[in-house]
């Protein structure tokens, strides 16, 4: 049974993704895990187990893994198989099933959520605005003859509470600083789990047939094996990062800021102060909640919603009442973070060029003809093979690690939109590089920074400068000017070993 006292899912993070009925006589309430891939503070297993209590059945919690997205390779399945070991782990201790499915050949997997949702109640799983999730969790909506239901865990502001899809970071704080208040206390339960008494296994609940037909994930890969991850047909030439994955990792991550870097966290430009968060990947596959991190935080800092509210100004500081770092952080993972969740909620072309601001799009267009001083392939690009140094240490970094020092990852987008010989071609290489080698690429946020590169949720610059245009112009001699680097291009100013 689900705690007593506990409140329900908000209605506004709940949607009926088809119009079928719930299933009688059913074996089971299933969650099919695409997104929030964690056990804690997640609202969409959260309303799994309200249901199973409601219709008195075991739960089951279905995670797949498909071979076939686009640049599928080994970092990005190494990070969700250690998310998946995590999960394993914590469901076994709940006596709740869990059906951890890797695809080995693209396809393979196909029919599966069909079979499991047979002998289901219903089936509930997670809202994602990004990727190849939305147009899945459709074909599963028209192909499943029971209810599907989605559930927003993404954020503090549920995607359907956000009117429209916000140009700029400024608009979206105003409507936050009307808004927020309304849903800042509405937080998933830290253990939804917790007052589950032990149900049938897996094997008890789901068919001999079904499981030899699609074999849960070996002991071997979720622990590591990398005979067993070398045998899936996916891109080897991007090896696992060093960072490891899953809400373990992701909880110890946050640990660590909030000890060390939180109270420092005006200082995050500098690449050589350490303070950035290191969450992003964890947030991205689902392993950590904003809702938790932001609770955390704002518990930490004992924080009370003003009364009366504040008047919306759209400031980035002095809205909440707290210090400059812990407002800094605050802004990043809500408004910035938020922002770009929205506007792909609201702007299904939100992965395209075509997708950019009005006066971007004119800016690059005229000039387009503009002489490039440098022009750079792609696999020059890919293997760090520039002239610029600082922009080769950012691109040795995401190879090796999966990720970019924050502000460094703005300059680099620049830079390579500066040694493109198009900006479509500029749009097709971020995206590339971003989500090829980034373990929190194919995210939103992946889309808000190669969408800022070239103008989203920016404004006109000037003076109009060539290639750039109206774009903001950035350089590396003056980020060199203005940021501490030493001990950064002493680590990565060398051909890294990739881990």
């Amino acid at each position: 049974m689900a705690h007593p006292d506990a409140p329900p899912v908000p209605d506004i993070r709940i949607h009926a993704t088809n119009t079928a009925g719930e299933r009688q006589g059913a074996a089971y309430v299933l969650y099919w895990m695409v997104a929030a891939r964690r056990t804690r503070f997640n609202f969409a297993l959260q309303r799994a187990v309200e249901l199973a209590d409601h219709h008195r059945l075991p739960l089951v919690v279905f995670e797949p893994l498909r071979c076939g997205y686009r640049w599928a390779n080994h970092r990005i399945h190494r990070f969700v198989l250690d998310g998946m070991a995590d999960n394993q782990a914590a469901l076994a201790a709940r006596s709740v099933a869990y059906y951890p499915y890797v695809e080995p050949e693209e396809g393979k997997g196909r029919q599966l959520l069909e079979a499991l949702a047979a002998n289901a109640a219903v089936v509930v799983t997670d809202t994602y605005p990004c990727f190849f999730v939305p147009r899945m969790v459709r074909a599963a909506a028209a192909a499943l003859d029971v209810r599907l239901e989605e559930v927003d865990s993404n954020g503090v502001i549920p995607l359907r509470a956000v009117p429209k899809a916000y140009s700029r970071a400024f608009d979206f704080r105003r409507f936050l600083h009307k808004e927020l208040t309304r849903h800042i206390d509405d937080r998933p339960l830290a253990e939804p789990l917790a007052a589950r008494a032990p149900s049938p296994t897996l094997e008890q609940l789901v068919s001999a047939e079904l499981l030899d037909q699609w074999p849960p994930a070996s002991a071997a890969l979720l622990a590591g094996a990398t005979a067993e991850l070398s045998a899936l047909p996916i891109d080897a030439d991007v090896p696992p990062s060093r960072i490891r994955g899953g809400a373990v990792a992701g909880g110890r991550a946050l640990d660590v800021f909030l000890e060390q870097g939180l109270s420092r966290y005006s200082e995050r430009n500098h690449p050589d102060r350490s303070v950035a968060s290191g969450l992003s990947p964890y947030l991205h596959f689902g392993h950590v909640s904003a809702h938790e991190v932001v609770g955390t935080v704002l518990d930490d800092a004992e924080w009370t919603a003003p009364h009366p509210p504040l008047k919306a100004t759209g400031s980035r500081s002095g809205w909440w009442g707290l210090s400059e770092d812990i407002e800094g952080f605050l802004d990043e993972i809500i408004t910035w973070r938020e922002l770009g969740y929205s506007y792909c909620w609201h702007r299904p072309d939100h992965d395209t060029y075509e997708s950019l601001p009005g006066w971007a799009l004119k800016s690059m267009d005229e000039h387009r003809e503009d002489p490039r001083p440098e022009l750079y392939s792609l696999e020059q690009l890919e293997n760090a093979q520039t002239s610029d140094p600082i922009w080769n240490a950012a691109q040795r970094q995401l190879r090796a690690e999966g990720v970019i020092h924050n502000y460094l990852r703005m300059l680099w987008g620049k830079r390579i939109y500066e040694w493109s010989p198009t900006p479509e071609e500029a749009w097709r290489r971020l995206e590339h590089l971003n989500n090829r080698w980034s373990l929190d690429g194919r995210d939103p946020n992946s889309y808000s920074g190669i969408g800022w590169v070239m103008g989203r949720f920016d404004r006109a610059w000037g003076p109009e400068r060539p290639i750039f245009g109206k774009l903001r112009y950035m350089t590396s001699g003056s980020t060199q000017r203005k940021l501490k680097l030493k001990q950064y291009l002493a680590r990565w100013g060398e051909q890294p070993r990739l881990f």
